[in-house]
């Protein structure tokens, strides 16, 4: 069985659009910027398929989306980034996993061989399709099949990574090179565990050097740590699926996931933004404009 061959011929696209894109110039134009930033786990679109199977309520899944992190970026296509972010949340299908990286225990049909059941995400119950949210608490009610899986996957999954891939290459052909930002939020509770004195404000995840240039990290964490934050990098976040993925320095794309500590700008137990959020957005708009202006051209 081929890994992307189509559920059934002629079935329709998910609406609305599993992602949203905006440019800083209109398709077709050079971009004006290496930068592309991602969004990909702050989608809160819950489809009535996904509803009737869970065990849980939308507000408790919802603990596991990274709250608003759109809107805290949504000034750098005005700044010359390229952004794309997940409309679907994060829950339903993960766009910072593997496609078929998927725990057999969820599903009533047996995995084909191409599905990676064994990794540490599919043990931590946080594969391409989430088994637990906060608290390790159950996701659904019944086991799914993999024909879910297969349509979350086509759906979604695939199209956000053909776009991303589209935007990396547009901005290696305007410039040589490609910088992606894949930003994320994490819970305070985690941001804790990472802090080299107490808890950190933002993670800077690199893969330990292996996905970007110590020049994007260092000036990233540069521009936070003059804002007073509190910036550790790579625990307990080095970079996800997204980061490993693209992040290939050797080919000048480079790849750096930034963790949000979301006592920063969210109430975690309402997941409503505290007022935290603007002075964040503010400082996050002032990096974005100053990584903008940057010169980047020792990454050629």
């Amino acid at each position: 069985m081929n890994a992307l061959e189509p559920i059934a011929a002629g079935r329709a696209a998910p609406h609305p659009a599993p992602f949203e894109v905006r440019r800083a110039r209109r398709e077709g134009e050079a971009a004006p910027t290496p930068l592309v930033f991602a969004s990909p786990h702050s989608g809160r679109l819950y489809p009535e398929d996904m509803m009737a199977a869970a065990a849980l309520d939308a507000h408790a899944i919802r603990r596991s989306e990274d709250a608003f992190v759109d809107e805290l970026i949504e000034s750098a296509s005005r700044h010359g980034a390229a952004v794309i972010s997940a409309n679907f949340a994060r829950a339903y299908i993960d766009v910072n996993r593997e496609a078929f990286e998927l725990d057999q225990a969820m599903f009533a049909d047996e995995l084909p061989d191409f599905a990676r059941a064994r990794t540490a995400r599919v043990a931590a119950g946080l594969g391409a399709i989430a088994r637990v949210v906060s608290e390790g608490q159950e996701i659904y009610a019944r086991k799914l099949t993999f024909a879910e899986a297969r349509r979350r996957i086509e759906q979604v999954h695939a199209p956000y990574h053909a776009a991303l891939a589209r935007l990396l290459g547009e901005a290696h052909a305007a410039h040589g090179y490609a910088i992606l930002i894949d930003w994320h939020s994490m819970p305070a509770a985690a941001a804790r565990i990472g802090g080299r004195e107490g808890a950190c404000d933002m993670v800077l995840g690199d893969r330990f050097g292996a996905s970007c240039a110590a020049l994007v990290t260092q000036a990233v964490e540069r521009e936070l740590e003059a804002f007073g934050y509190r910036v550790a990098r790579n625990a307990p976040y080095a970079g996800g699926y997204t980061t490993e993925h693209y992040g290939r320095p050797a080919r000048r794309t480079h790849a750096l996931q930034i963790e949000i500590n979301r006592a920063l700008y969210l109430n975690e137990m309402s997941l409503q933004p505290t007022a935290g959020f603007a002075a964040l957005k503010a400082n996050l708009e002032a990096l974005i404009a100053t990584l903008a202006r940057a010169d980047w051209s020792g990454l050629r």
